[in-house]
This record gives C-alpha cells, sequence and structure tokens, in this order.
C-alpha cells in the first residue's frame, strides 16, 4: 500500500525548485502517472522518482501559459501572495485570496 501523502494542496501557489515558472494545483497523483515516454524524455541526471506526489499545475512563466506535470521534489510554496494569471484559473477557482484559490466545485 501506498503511505505517500502530499505535501500541497488543490488551489495552491507553487514555483519550480529550477525553473522559473509557478502555477496553481489543480490535481495531484499520489505517484508518477504519466506515459514513460515523457519521464524518459527527462535527462537522466534529473529525472524524480516515480514513487512521490505528482502535480498538475496551471502554470505561467514569462511567455506563456500552459499546464505542468511536476514531482513534489522539484516544488516549493509560492509565499510571494501574488497571483497566478493563468487564463483557466477561473474555470476552476474562485478569487484569489490569502494566497490560494479556492475551488468552484466539490470533488468526490
Amino acid at each position: 500500500m501506498l503511505k505517500t501523502r502530499a505535501k500541497y494542496h488543490l488551489g495552491q501557489v507553487v514555483r519550480h525548485k529550477r525553473h522559473p515558472f509557478r502555477g496553481v494545483i489543480f490535481d495531484v497523483d499520489p505517484e508518477f502517472a504519466n506515459t514513460e515516454e515523457w519521464y524518459q524524455a527527462i535527462p537522466e541526471d534529473s529525472r524524480p522518482l516515480k514513487d512521490q506526489p505528482f502535480y498538475h499545475l496551471l502554470a505561467e512563466n514569462d511567455q506563456s501559459y500552459y499546464v505542468a506535470y511536476v514531482s513534489e521534489q522539484n516544488l516549493v510554496a509560492d509565499y510571494s501572495g501574488e497571483p497566478v494569471d493563468h487564463p483557466d484559473i477561473p474555470d476552476m477557482f474562485g478569487p484569489f485570496q490569502d494566497g490560494a484559490y479556492p475551488l468552484h466545485f466539490q470533488l468526490n
């Protein structure tokens, strides 16, 4: 039985430790759940372990907005107090408050 517990939560703003982007968590996988092709495309010396939570982010950087899939080991909480401007945020979340986004809907 998997005993991993997610460190971050839905609606939380996080940043990547190594790459210049931040985002809002909209889903969490308890362990790696993407394709093997995606995993193998990561340089071997940077590949995260698969047995940890992976987060789906509505992400932004200086040039664009996108969806990112990031391991827990590569994230840190963002305490800047700045909202994320990704255009899909209003579809899932309420207004930015206290450093996070409240969900619009109830999860099962």
